[in-house]
């Protein structure tokens, strides 16, 4: 059973304004670790200090890539936290329109995993609802799996693939080991609907289990936003999560 965290862009706004009482509050909660994604005024020292502190793992960090003027910041930051594993978070809708661009997005991707692999570190890409849109005979996420290296990891955000009319744990099947991080939210699944806390929307997450059973090395928690109070939300996904037996706690 793969451990629970929360990527912290679900809680940015709580985060401006104390950050250490959200750190806290998501270790008292029961969250076994944290993926960053973003630094919330905070450096990534004390950041990391504090997490120690508390007993939480920090699973992995977003980036901005693979702009390579990013690159140096982000291996600094992923050293100084004490992650190895990287991810890109978006790519834009535009630079999948065609198999030939999605070679170029790949052919970027490859470069900047050559240089993080150069720094002790993995490269993993997110998926939003674009790269599960058909470019001819092909998902374009499927055209990935041709174009990157096999290196590269995915981070496979369930719900996204989803409300893009993707199975989920199909999608998951196909990629095994190449997704060793999923990303859970949950909701209607429609595009610009609210999301909610995990178990009260519409991803089966039975069958979500069951596809990563032998694959999955983290869930984590990822709400965009939330028709509810985001803390009581991420408590709400927590218990869903834990008592289900899908994922355990600190």
């Amino acid at each position: 059973m793969p451990p629970i965290g929360i990527q912290l862009y679900t809680l940015r706004a709580q985060l401006a304004e104390n950050f250490e009482s959200v750190i806290r509050r998501i270790a008292e909660i029961g969250y076994a670790g944290v993926e960053f994604g973003g630094q919330y005024g905070e450096s990534p020292a004390a950041s990391a200090m504090l997490c120690r502190e508390l007993g939480l793992q920090i699973s992995s960090m977003h980036a901005p890539m693979p702009m390579m003027e990013n690159l140096t910041f982000a291996i600094d930051t992923a050293h100084t936290l004490g992650v190895t594993r990287v991810v890109c978070p978006w790519i834009p809708p535009e630079q999948f329109a065609t198999p030939d661009d999605i070679r170029t997005s790949c052919d970027e991707l490859n470069t900047a995993n050559e240089i993080l692999r150069g720094n002790a570190l993995e490269l993993h890409y997110h998926n939003h609802w674009q790269e599960c849109a058909r470019v001819g005979d092909k998902y374009v996420y499927q055209h990935m799996l041709d174009f990157l290296e096999p290196t590269i990891g995915f981070e496979v955000d369930v719900y996204w693939a989803k409300t893009a009319g993707v199975d989920p744990a199909t999608m998951l099947r196909e990629l095994g080991k190449r997704a060793p991080l999923l990303h859970i939210k949950d909701g209607p699944a429609a595009m610009d609907a609210d999301m909610t806390a995990v178990g009260e929307g519409v991803v089966d997450f039975s069958a979500i289990a069951n596809a990563s059973r032998d694959t999955a090395e983290w869930w984590i928690v990822e709400l965009d936003r939330c028709a509810t109070d985001m803390l009581q939300a991420v408590e709400k996904s927590y218990q869903y999560i834990t008592q289900r037996g899908f994922a355990h706690g600190r």
